[in-house]
């Protein structure tokens, strides 16, 4: 245990957010420095629960309590080998991830939760900056080959478990280049890709291949594909939705995944502009999650001149409900980074018409205020409006996996949701095909892909050698916390 009395003497703090005046000036993350003093302080908050219910939150089954404590004690290179031990990248769930964790921390009962995401992040980057984050070489190869098709957070999380276990692993990814939708989906202000590149460099130097700018089934054949020991296919849910109304031809309705990309190439110095920039525009993005999020703080810094989010659920209430009860994550009233930095949020809402002008191009939407009737969002009538927009995002959520090309080539079964089937050991209905991360789960968050791609790569591995050495932190069938 950390400090006996932490959690009593010590109240929850978080490092400030940069002024937003100045944050909006560039594509860097938000936060401001956090003093090593005060990160010891809120890790001895932990109180080493006799039944730790963070494990339960994390499907990576991180072992919390126990990096807290060596935190707290200031054992830096002991505590990022026990958060190495259950993570491959803790810089990406250290800055991406929503924390289940802390919504499961039993502090959090009846007080505010212990700031896990916030050590662990200070953690990998104190390895980091210390030099303790260096390759780990297997210790002998199989001989086996494993193609890896994604370059996402799965697809690098079984990768680097093959490689380690001394398999040769080589990545595929149809973009530019890899990292999936860390790369070119995430801004550049929640997380900056130098935390991407310095864990590829890695990679690379323990013996993963990574070829960017293929696209399986088009530029690489599938027979030469299945040509491979195994294969893993980690291609995420690209397949986004989409708002079938009036006026959706019209210019300037595009999809939060055509939108974010270009931006960060622009942040990143590869594009002077982007195609779909928001600057001078009224913009509204439809749906209200952390993709919506993404388009309203990219607009902000592309100087927009107003930035709508629209939700069709109703508001959700600032502390937990009976609805979702502890230790489960539950939906209340949070504000991001990018909420904090200005426009309005609308709930409880429904699009019913895009409106254009002369030119054929978006300029206003046509609202209705709904409310939940047995499991139907009715409109409220008289409460029509139109609401000014010459750029929309939609930012919905995603159906599944893309089917079209590779899916379809391969001819792999899919099961009633239309992600890939597959059995307990992550494998598809072809003998050496396995998949991991969103397109066998649908879309989910960063830790659990991050699990999935470990899970998998432990079915692969056991495929080819027989042996039972790699974690399986959760099996295909296991959900969060409800």
């Amino acid at each position: 245990m950390a400090d006996p009395k932490g959690f009593l003497t010590t109240t929850r703090e978080e490092p400030k957010r940069r002024p937003v005046d100045l944050r909006l000036m560039d594509w860097r993350e938000v936060y401001e420095d956090f003093a090593t003093t005060k990160l010891q302080k809120q890790a001895g908050r932990c109180m080493d629960c006799g039944i730790p219910f963070c494990h339960q939150g994390c499907p990576l089954g991180n072992l919390i309590p126990e990096w807290n404590t060596l935190t707290w004690r200031e054992d830096w290179q002991q505590a990022i080998e026990r958060l190495h031990a259950t993570n491959n990248f803790p810089e990406f769930t250290g800055t991406l991830c929503p924390a289940p964790c802390e919504t499961a921390c039993v502090l959090g009962i009846n007080d505010d939760p212990v700031t896990i995401k916030r050590v662990e992040i200070s953690i990998i980057d104190r390895a980091f900056d210390e030099g303790w984050v260096t390759p780990q070489l297997p210790v002998a190869l199989t001989g086996k080959k494993v193609a890896v098709v994604g370059s996402g957070p799965s697809g690098l999380a079984a990768a680097q478990q093959l490689t380690r276990a001394g398999h040769s692993v080589v990545v595929l990814e149809r973009a530019d280049k890899i990292g999936g939708l860390l790369r070119y989906g995430i801004p550049e202000f929640k997380m900056e890709k130098s935390r991407l590149d310095r864990r590829l460099d890695q990679m690379r130097a323990e013996g993963t291949e990574f070829r960017a700018s293929v696209n399986v089934g088009v530029d690489l054949p599938v027979s030469e594909l299945l040509g491979y020991d195994a294969v893993v296919l980690a291609g995420g849910a690209t397949d986004w939705r989409d708002l079938p109304i009036p006026g959706r031809e019209l210019a300037g309705i595009h999809q939060a995944m055509e939108f974010l990309p270009p931006a960060n190439r622009v942040a990143s110095g590869e594009l002077e502009k982007s195609p779909f920039d928001a600057s001078g525009l009224d913009v509204v993005v439809i749906g209200g999650g952390d993709t919506g999020a993404d388009c309203v703080g990219t607009s902000h810094r592309q100087g927009a001149r107003s930035v709508t989010q629209l939700e069709i659920m109703p508001k959700p209430p600032e502390l937990r409900s009976d609805a979702h009860p502890w230790p489960t994550y539950p939906m209340i009233y949070r504000v991001s980074s990018a909420h904090e930095e200005g426009g309005e949020r609308l709930y409880a809402v429904n699009t019913q018409e895009f409106l254009g002008d002369d030119s054929g191009r978006v300029r206003a939407l046509k609202l209705v205020e709904v409310r939940n009737e047995g499991g139907k969002f009715v409109p409220v009538p008289g409460s029509e409006r139109e609401l000014p927009a010459q750029l929309v995002l939609l930012a919905m959520g995603f159906l599944g996996p893309q089917k079209q090309g590779l899916l379809e080539d391969l001819g792999v079964e899919l099961d009633a949701r239309g992600n890939v089937a597959r059995d307990k050991a992550f494998k598809t209905s072809l003998d050496n095909v396995f998949v991991a991360g969103d397109m066998g789960r649908g879309q989910s968050l960063i830790v659990w892909a991050i699990a999935e791609g470990r899970s998998a790569a432990a079915g692969v591995d056991a495929y080819l050698t027989g042996r039972d050495v790699l974690p399986r932190p959760i099996a295909p069938t296991d959900r969060p916390l409800v």
